[in-house]
């Protein structure tokens, strides 16, 4: 049988092809909200990713944005999710987009891929194991100046509706970072902190596929994730601050 990692590997390795292959073709596009998008290469590249692990393990759980499954709550394993990350940027030909799958075993995430096929970036991490960028190992930056960090972020797709919409966290952080930039994928952002191309990154209203992945990656290469409050993250809450570690604390000072 096939180790976790590999598995998580080959279905990232299909879905990206299915992105990459469509990346400039005209797109089917439904509205899951007014600017919440899905795509028939969403629904294509989830088909795939799904039909690839449980061709190894029919019987693990699965959790994946487009399409709802039965879970069975004695099974430790559950693989979650995101055929498409970054679905709007995937309409509009911005190249900041992404498959991501990540491993849970009794809900600790254990293995986690994350693969850009338009700008072939491969982050891929096992727990206590590896964590590798297109084959070099990766870890976060050193910087310990929150005044000279990089910063990531994005915005809800119901930010009209809700006063929680992350427009008061950007205009403190703004003042205080050296900048914040806002590609669009909540995975690569994660990511770009594990490799040390951002400092640190926050956003709220995610979900467990945005999350579970990069999670691995981040924290096998040093870096450090909570709550708004500092207390510990899980792919299930709606709040969550990404750094290198060394900023965490100001990072945590600055939102509230």
């Amino acid at each position: 049988m096939k180790e976790y990692l590999d598995i998580a590997l080959e279905a990232g390795t299909k879905a990206g092809e299915i992105i990459r292959e469509n990346f400039h073709k005209k797109k089917l596009i439904d509205y899951k909200g007014r600017i919440n998008l899905v795509t028939n290469v969403d629904r294509e590249a989830e088909k795939v990713v799904i039909e690839t692990i449980q061709s190894y393990y029919p019987k693990h759980n699965i959790l994946t944005e487009e399409t709802e499954h039965k879970q069975n709550p004695d099974q430790e394993y559950c693989w979650v999710i995101d055929p498409v990350d970054g679905t709007t940027n995937y309409v509009h030909g911005f190249p900041f987009v992404c498959v991501s799958i990540a491993l849970q075993k009794n809900n600790e995430s254990i293995v986690g891929v994350v693969y850009n096929p338009i700008l072939n970036e491969l982050f891929f991490a096992e727990k206590g194991r590896c964590c590798v960028r297109n084959d070099e190992d990766i870890h976060v930056s050193n910087n310990p100046d929150f005044s000279k960090s990089l910063l990531a972020t994005g915005f809800p797709y119901d930010m009209l509706n809700d006063e929680r919409n992350n427009i008061q966290y950007f205009s403190k952080m703004i003042k205080k970072c050296r900048g914040i930039r806002r590609p669009g994928a909540a995975a690569i952002d994660i990511c770009y902190v594990a490799c040390g191309i951002f400092d640190g990154y926050w956003e709220l209203e995610l979900y467990p596929w945005d999350t579970a992945a990069g999670i691995v990656i981040l924290e096998e290469a040093g870096g450090k994730v909570s709550k708004f409050d500092g207390s510990e993250f899980s792919i299930f809450d709606k709040e969550i601050v990404v750094t290198n570690g060394h900023i965490h604390e100001e990072f945590l000072r600055v939102l509230r």
